[in-house]
């Protein structure tokens, strides 16, 4: 903890020394420093274990992809999402394991389809707004 607490205070510093500093130069080690050992830990560990660390890690996360937001930068916005996402597939996979076992086997088929359908149905508009959206993050600081 001390290491990832120096890093970050070593990035503000540096970014408000050089506000051109790229947010992934100036807060990319310490965001990664302090997110990954204890994500390692937790998804070591099988899901339901480690319960204060899965909740603390998460509030922590959200804390981070809303600082990230609010202040239109690129690196905090980016590790917390990624770490609610890995956290969400731990937490929720093995009772997805068991609500898929119990589906009948064309269901799976079926939802894939419809979901292509849905998908090649709005092609266009979708990649105008994924051309927005990749704009306006490479945007952010």
């Amino acid at each position: 903890m001390p290491l990832s607490v120096g890093l970050l205070a070593v990035g503000l510093l540096r970014r408000r020394a050089v506000p051109a500093t790229s947010s992934w130069v100036a807060y990319g080690p310490g965001l990664t420093v302090t997110a990954l050992p204890s994500l390692a830990a937790l998804t070591g560990s099988p899901a339901g274990e480690g319960a204060l660390r899965a909740l603390l890690l998460g509030a922590a996360a959200v804390a981070t992809v809303l600082l990230g937001a609010r202040g239109r930068l690129q690196a905090p916005l980016a590790v917390g999402a990624a770490v609610l996402g890995v956290l969400a597939m731990h937490e929720l996979g093995p009772a997805l394991v068991g609500v898929t076992a119990e589906l009948p086997r064309w269901l799976p088929l079926a939802a894939g389809g419809a979901l292509l359908l849905a998908v090649g149905s709005t092609y266009e508009r979708r990649l105008a707004d994924l051309r927005r959206a990749r704009d306006a993050f490479t945007r952010l600081g």
